[in-house]
């Protein structure tokens, strides 16, 4: 039992990891990611499907394609179908936006005849899918992110220990409560107290003297010095690389990226004379990158690891954090 003890202080993976083939992402798993992810871009695209509708309810009160000009409260829509993005409209003059919406009538909308208002709606669509694109290219890492989270809050909850978190919208710290569902959705950090000493956890802030964006950082501080905290290397306590993408083809690059970053982390603290805990969770996970991240655990190059799609695997690492 004592020796036990020791073996989880000492090498916390062995947990929830008995070799690097408990690493390794399984076929069903992968299969579970890529459905998650097809329902998220659902989720994600309802607003769009809902304005599309709404436009052509309103376009549909006018007879030809030239008295769209005349309804002012789509005048940002027939922009979006003019093929211009949420970003390029705030560069353009208001004479700039009128000349883009009467190109799209001309070229496209009066040729269509009396299907304008369906040619309208589709062109609308088709600029919108670019930005939807354009936001689920992180998707995978936001979604391991929110599994993150919602193991943390788990863990905390079960160890009765207060927490609060920061909005990503009012970027107001708020007070946990036992029914906070989909906070994860919101939540770009998350403290608490271990023992009487502050604990903050963040995701995808730039360390100062690293000099890069760090997926997953927790430091020994409260939020009222976040700030301060995050200019002291001694304030640092574990830092981690997330990798949430579920495509095996690209699972080897994204634990190259995440090595080297793992890897100038080790150095930023090494020159500071600090080495806080470091961590690895990879939603796609293959063999040999497997056994590469067993040895690392094992020579305690790393300090604990999980695959992201293994609930019980996340739900242990998570654990860990808590009690650092």
């Amino acid at each position: 039992m004592y020796g036990e003890k020791i073996v989880a202080k000492n090498k916390p993976h062995r947990k929830h990891l008995s070799s690097g083939d408990d690493l390794i992402t399984t076929y069903e798993e992968i299969r579970a990611g890529f459905v998650a992810l097809a329902l998220e871009k659902n989720r994600r695209a309802t607003p769009f499907v809902e304005q599309a509708r709404s436009l052509k309810a309103a376009a549909s009160q006018v007879k030809t394609p030239a008295d769209l000009l005349n309804i002012e409260s789509i005048q940002p829509a027939l922009l979006t179908a003019s093929g211009v993005s949420d970003k390029a409209m705030n560069y353009l003059l208001p004479q700039d936006r009128i000349e883009a919406i009467q190109g799209l009538i001309a070229k496209y909308l009066e040729p269509a005849g009396p299907a304008f208002v369906e040619e309208l709606v589709f062109r609308f669509l088709l600029t919108r899918g670019d930005t939807l694109g354009g936001s689920m290219r992180n998707i995978g890492g936001v979604m391991g992110e929110r599994k993150l989270t919602r193991a943390t809050l788990a863990n905390l909850a079960l160890a009765g220990i207060p927490y609060q978190w920061l909005h990503s919208d009012s970027k107001e710290w708020i007070i946990g409560k036992n029914d906070d569902a989909d906070i994860e959705l919101y939540l770009t950090a998350l403290s608490w107290s271990y023992k009487g000493r502050g604990r903050t956890m963040i995701y995808n802030r730039r360390v100062p003297f690293i000099g890069k964006n760090i997926d997953l950082c927790l430091l020994n501080c409260t939020p009222q010095n976040l700030n301060n905290a995050f200019t002291t290397p001694s304030r640092y306590i574990a830092l981690g690389e997330l990798k949430g993408g579920i495509d095996p083809a690209g699972a080897d690059e994204h634990w190259k990226t995440a090595r080297t970053s793992l890897a100038r982390i080790r150095k930023a603290f090494s020159d500071n004379k600090l080495s806080p805990y470091i961590f690895f969770v990879g939603a796609a996970i293959e063999n040999s990158m497997a056994e590469e991240i067993w040895h690392q655990l094992e020579d305690r190059t790393l300090s604990n690891a999980a695959n992201l799609t293994n609930a019980d695997q996340v739900a242990s690492l998570c654990g860990w954090l808590c009690s650092l």
